[in-house]
């Protein structure tokens, strides 16, 4: 279950190498992502979630913003403090969603996931 940005791109090397060597890969995203996407390499288990990419998109700009910032370290500090807020509020939602979503969590449980 892969987290979007950076630990994706990075996960999705290993998702590639484990499927060349012949193991099915099942990856496990919310419906909206900025770059977990399906692909021949896995099987792409999708569920729904309360934001929008544009939402999700506006906190990640904003918080990418707020590391050029001008102002005290203490101002800056704050700033960045709100926007991993933020962006911890999404991921948490998403987890918490997957996490309610009795379908899918049965197809892991059967699957031995």
């Amino acid at each position: 279950v892969p987290v979007d940005g950076s630990h994706w791109l990075s996960m999705q090397e290993v998702v590639d190498s484990l499927r060349q060597k012949g193991h099915e890969v099942v990856v496990v995203a919310p419906e909206v992502s900025m770059h977990i996407k399906p692909s021949k390499n896995f099987v792409m288990k999708m569920y729904p979630v309360s934001y929008t990419k544009e939402e999700m998109e506006k906190d990640f700009k904003a918080f990418f913003h707020i590391s050029f910032e001008e102002g005290t370290f203490f101002e800056r500090f704050f700033h960045i403090l709100e926007g991993i807020k933020r962006i911890t509020d999404l991921e948490f939602s998403s987890c918490e969603q997957l996490l309610q979503n009795k379908e899918l969590i049965r197809y892991l449980e059967a699957s031995k996931f």
